[in-house]
C-alpha cells in the first residue's frame, strides 16, 4: 500500500521553474499530492500553477517567508493524512524515481527523520555547491542503504516522516527566510531522529548562489539566533555561543567587504544580539517549545 506523500512547493517569483518543476512531480512514478502556498508573487507564478488542476494553491497576501509559508503547507497535508511532506523549492525538480527512493529507504530504515536526495546544479551532472559541502560533514554511513548520515542539509529537498513532524513540530516561527532549516535539523537532532542523505536518488536544484553584504548580514543575523535556540545546549553556552558569532563573523567576511565593511557589519551584529539578550523570554519559550 502507498503511502500518503503530500509535495509542499512555496513559489515567490518564481515563474521561471514553475512548469518544470510541476512538471516533474506530475510524472513521479510514486503520486504524489501537491500543496503550492504563493508569497504573493508579482510575476506570473499563480496564473501558471492555476494550469495545473491537481494543483491545491494557496496564496498569500503576504511574503511570507520559506519557514512560516512552509509550516501552512505541512499543516493541511497532515490534516489530510499525509505519511511523508516532501519540502521541495520552487528552483528545483525530481526525477521519476526521486519520490519512490526517498519512501523505500526512509521506510526501511529506522530512525530517521528527514531524508534527502543528492543535490545536483541545473546541468544535472555536478553538485550543487553549498550541498557538497553538507554532503562531504557526514557524520557517519548506513553502507548497506547507500545513506549519509548529516546533522544538517539545507531544506531544497527533505522528505520528513509525519511522525518526525508530530515529534519536532514546524519551523520556528522567529526567522524570516534564513536559518530555519538548520533551526529544524538541531531539533531533529535534539529528539534522536537522524538526518540522512539518499545517495541513489537526486534532485536538480537550479540556483546561482549570489553573495552581497546586505543578504550576508541577515544570513549571519539569523546564524546568531540558531546558535541562541540551539536546544543541544544549554541556555548560556548558546548566548556564549551566539556572542562568538558576533566577533567572528564579520573576521569571516573582512576579505571580501573590507575593513569599513566589516566593522559596520560587526556593530550590526552586536545590535542584533544585545535585542535577544534583552528579550530572553522569547527565547526560553522558543527553547521551550522545541522540546
Amino acid at each position: 500500500m502507498n503511502k500518503k506523500v503530500f509535495v509542499v512547493l512555496v513559489t515567490y517569483n518564481g515563474a521561471y521553474w514553475i512548469d518544470k518543476n510541476i512538471t516533474s512531480l506530475l510524472n513521479s512514478r510514486y503520486p504524489v499530492s501537491i500543496i503550492a502556498i504563493d508569497n504573493n508573487s508579482t510575476d506570473d507564478s499563480v496564473a501558471l500553477l492555476k494550469k495545473y488542476p491537481g494543483v491545491d494553491l494557496i496564496q498569500s497576501p503576504d511574503n511570507l517567508g520559506f519557514g512560516k509559508a512552509n509550516n501552512i503547507g505541512v499543516k493541511k497535508a497532515l490534516d489530510l493524512g499525509a505519511d511523508y511532506v516532501f519540502l521541495l523549492n520552487q528552483d528545483a525538480w525530481v526525477f521519476e524515481d526521486t519520490v519512490s527512493g526517498l519512501i523505500e529507504k526512509m521506510e526501511q530504515t529506522e530512525g530517521f527523520g528527514i531524508m534527502s536526495p543528492m543535490h545536483f546544479s541545473g546541468d544535472g551532472t555536478t553538485l550543487d555547491k553549498s550541498f557538497e559541502t553538507y554532503f562531504k560533514r557526514k557524520a557517519s554511513r548506513v553502507a548497506s542503504q547507500n545513506i549519509t548520515v548529516v546533522s544538517f542539509v539545507n531544506a531544497a529537498a527533505w522528505m520528513i516522516s509525519s511522525e518526525c513532524i508530530e515529534k519536532v513540530g514546524y519551523f520556528e516561527s522567529l526567522f524570516g527566510h534564513y536559518g530555519e532549516d538548520r533551526n529544524y535539523c538541531d531539533r531533529v537532532s535534539y529528539h534522536k531522529l537522524l538526518i540522512g542523505i539518499d545517495e541513489n536518488s537526486k534532485i536538480c536544484h537550479d540556483r546561482v548562489i549570489v553573495r552581497n553584504f546586505k543578504k550576508d548580514v541577515i544570513q549571519s543575523k539569523y546564524k546568531i539566533l540558531t546558535s541562541l535556540l540551539n536546544i543541544n545546549a544549554g541556555l548560556s553556552k548558546s548566548y556564549l555561543q551566539g556572542l562568538k558569532e558576533v566577533f567572528g563573523l564579520p573576521k569571516y567576511f573582512l576579505k571580501a567587504y573590507g575593513l569599513g565593511k566589516s566593522v559596520n557589519m560587526f556593530f550590526s551584529l552586536l545590535g542584533y544580539y544585545m535585542r535577544w539578550v534583552g528579550d530572553r523570554n522569547t527565547i526560553k519559550t522558543a527553547r521551550n517549545n522545541a522540546k
